[in-house]
């Protein structure tokens, strides 16, 4: 039966251009914005700002890899297709167990960002010591479960309600930091901040600073969001024509807004804050705290209300995006047949929604702080977009003919170096990060070959499947590696003075890898037959120049 073009039990094609826009804006513009300047001056002092440039760059050249692979081959949880058809089942199933843990995580960041700002007038949610959310007590755990709950029961009623929901917070959210912007930078007259000898000066804690920032602060955590619009392909009016423009639309505007927001906040910041220095400034509302201390007491108001809105928008819409990478992974073969059902009524895949309800409940245990996730996040979402530029390599040499609506100039130039780049950032949040990521797709990969061992309905990761993924495995371990013996400056553990590999040199050792295993997993891709099968919907959808 269908309803117009659309049939039932598939996924409906509702979301303009704009929608697509507002789903990667309105991730892009979330706690990051409340928090991650805060945690970047502490690292990396009014350097911070260069911090938001290299993060803001290297997100957009993955971003213009995903601005090709999702109008060539627009899907649901798109990120978790693309190295299936490249590489098979082994890679597949690894970067979509990574991408489940990162974005499962992010609706319970997103309430721990409300509840943490919150703190400032709520006593009874805890509190914050050196900008730092500790003690948390019982009603905050209540609070941030009740979010989770209404951001389910958003999605649950289908991508239409969910588009005009998102695309109306969107708006609002991007006029908070914009007034904020404006209204700090007419009343913040003294830049002195920027080179004050009592604090070092503009780099305080030098270059590994500002790239440490980059990784753990939360810049990259912030700047990721453009993947909404990958993720929610298959379900816009025309998205060969919209999602690549959705995806470079998005985050542009989100590195203005971010690198304005440290501009000023750094300026803003009252000198009797700064007395142990950038890395002992501590405020649990840091917006909000400087709008007080300005004398701007409406603005205050206005950013805690909007400490609400930002992250909870930006949890609805990774509420919506995960299901998508469950369902992507219960259509690589990776998940039981009732994984891939679809509502009938309301076009949404409600056992991958229920999964993501309780996953987001269960991450809110272990993390008490938005500190204490954002780096785990960021580098096991940059993990599972590295594979991006290698499966549109592969892509490039099997299927040239393929029809590309976006077709990204100078690709063979910007994939390896969004290849290094993202290497470069995984490698930045250390090795207490990576060791807990390793272990964590460690045991995913050893669970899934014994359950697929057992049951015929799930792929199997065989010989060929082998061939084609060790190279990632062993990047896998060779990133575990670089952390433990590198420089102490980024996490190092060989030696707690230096490092087994000094720095500068430890990043000619990780670029140098990083290029040796993007041609190693390049070389180790192949045509299938799923990706024929793939070229060949995408065929079948409305063409760019179709009318609406």
């Amino acid at each position: 039966m269908q309803t117009g073009r659309q049939k039932s039990g598939q996924l409906r094609r509702e979301m303009s251009y704009l929608d697509l826009s507002f789903a990667g804006l309105g991730a892009i513009i979330g706690s990051g914005w409340l928090f991650a300047v805060l945690y970047a001056a502490q690292t990396a002092g009014p350097a911070a700002i260069i911090s938001w440039v290299i993060g803001g760059v290297a997100c957009l050249f993955i971003a213009l890899v995903y601005a090709e692979l999702s109008g060539f081959l627009p899907e649901a949880g798109g990120a978790t297709r693309y190295p299936q058809y490249s590489h098979g089942p082994l890679v597949g199933f690894i970067v979509s167990w990574a991408a489940f843990i990162a974005y499962a995580s992010v609706p319970a960041i997103e309430a721990e960002a409300v509840v943490q700002y919150a703190s400032h007038y709520i006593k009874g949610f805890g509190s914050t010591v050196n900008g730092s959310f500790s003690g948390k007590q019982p009603l905050a755990f209540i609070v941030e479960a009740i979010l989770l709950i209404i951001f389910f029961l958003i999605n649950v009623y289908g991508v239409k309600l969910y588009a005009k929901v998102n695309s109306f917070v969107t708006f609002l959210k991007f006029l908070t930091p914009t007034l904020t912007i404006l209204v700090v930078l007419f009343v913040a007259k003294d830049w002195s901040n920027y080179s004050a000898p009592a604090t070092h000066g503009f780099a305080p804690y030098g270059t590994a600073g500002v790239l440490v920032a980059v990784s753990t602060a939360g810049i990259v955590f912030s700047f990721l969001g453009f993947r909404q619009a990958v993720e929610m392909a298959a379900e816009a009016k025309h998205p060969q024509r919209d999602a690549p423009r959705a995806i470079i639309t998005a985050l542009v505007a989100g590195m203005i807004v971010y690198v304005l927001l440290q501009v000023v906040f750094i300026a803003a910041i009252p000198k009797s804050e700064l007395t142990h220095g950038w890395a002992g400034l501590s405020l649990s509302s840091p917006f909000a705290q400087v709008a007080s201390a300005l004398g701007l007491g409406w603005l205050a108001t206005i950013l805690y209300a909007d400490a609400v809105l930002s992250p909870s928008g930006t949890g609805l819409v990774y509420f919506a995006s995960t299901p998508r990478v469950i369902l992507g992974s219960a259509r690589n073969g990776y998940l039981g047949r009732s994984w891939r059902r679809i509502s009938d009524k309301t076009g949404i895949p409600m056992f991958a929604m229920v999964a993501t309800i309780i996953a987001s409940l269960i991450f809110l245990l272990p993390f008490p702080t938005w500190q204490s996730l954002v780096g785990v996040i960021s580098a096991a979402t940059v993990f599972t977009y590295i594979m991006g530029p290698v499966s549109l390599a592969v892509f490039r040499r099997h299927h040239a003919s393929a029809n590309r609506p976006y077709r990204l100039g100078g690709a063979n130039i910007i994939g390896p170096i969004a290849f290094v780049m993202g290497s470069l950032i995984i490698y930045f949040s250390g090795w207490e990060t990576v060791w807990k990521l390793t272990v964590g797709y460690a045991i995913g990969i050893i669970i899934y070959l014994i359950v697929s061992a057992a049951r015929s309905d799930l792929a199997r990761i065989n010989a060929q499947a082998w061939r084609q993924g060790v190279w990632l495995v062993v990047f896998i371990a060779v990133s575990l590696l670089e952390t433990y013996f590198g420089s102490k400056r980024f996490g190092g553990q060989y030696n707690h003075l230096t490092g087994l590999i000094h720095y500068p040199w430890d990043l000619v050792v990780v670029i140098v890898l990083a290029i040796v295993f993007y041609y190693w997993g390049v070389a180790s891709g192949s045509a299938s037959k799923d990706t024929e099968d793939a070229i060949e919907r995408a065929g079948q959808l409305e063409q760019p120049n179709s009318s609406e």
